[in-house]
């Protein structure tokens, strides 16, 4: 039922997905641009559901609160106390540790400049978290503009400079899209 109400929120908004054959694994770092609107968030969710995938995400720990907090629960949120010194890195790599199965979804921050011609480089989180639990970093994409969506490849973290070339390389010949790396 939920799967069919996944397919049914692609169709409805007009978006279609692709997913490449046999990406994704038991264990890994999803990462997905471009984070444009809200939609984005919902046609992900959608797609693991797709998938059968159980997720989990960072979250400021400061929407942990009243009702929001057994819903951000349910969706696989992580509570992030961003003001804190704490390892993120260390945190996320127990937590693939412990668990037979884990996927950490990351929308890697790069906003447009304020006059929406500029992209500042992506952070880089996600490689870091991805190459010390020795897992896979899974590419997700929306394109706003083809109303298309899906999962176009995969690395194994290596290198830092050239895993982010190969990245940003990925995005633009397969979807056509533009990540600025620095």
């Amino acid at each position: 039922m939920k799967k069919q109400i996944a397919k049914s929120i692609f169709k409805l908004s007009g978006w279609t997905y692709h997913i490449e054959p046999n990406i994704v694994e038991n264990k890994q770092v999803i990462i997905g641009f471009e984070h444009t609107s809200n939609l984005d968030a919902v046609l992900s969710i959608a797609l693991f559901e797709i998938l059968d995938l159980k997720i989990h995400t960072l979250i400021k720990k400061e929407l942990f609160k009243g009702p929001l907090k057994p819903l951000l629960q349910k969706l696989g949120g992580i509570p992030v106390d961003r003001a804190s010194k704490s390892d993120i890195v260390s945190q996320m790599v127990r937590l693939f540790d412990q668990n037979e199965s884990f996927n950490l979804v990351i929308a890697p921050e790069a906003t447009r400049a304020k006059d929406g011609t500029q992209r500042k480089p992506i952070r880089t989180g996600f490689w870091h978290i991805a190459a010390a639990a020795n897992v896979p970093i899974v590419l997700m994409y929306a394109n706003a503009k083809t109303k298309q969506g899906g999962i176009l490849g995969k690395i194994q973290p290596n290198n830092l400079d050239e895993d982010l070339k190969t990245i940003q390389k990925l995005y633009k010949e397969k979807v056509g899209l533009d990540i600025c790396i620095g």
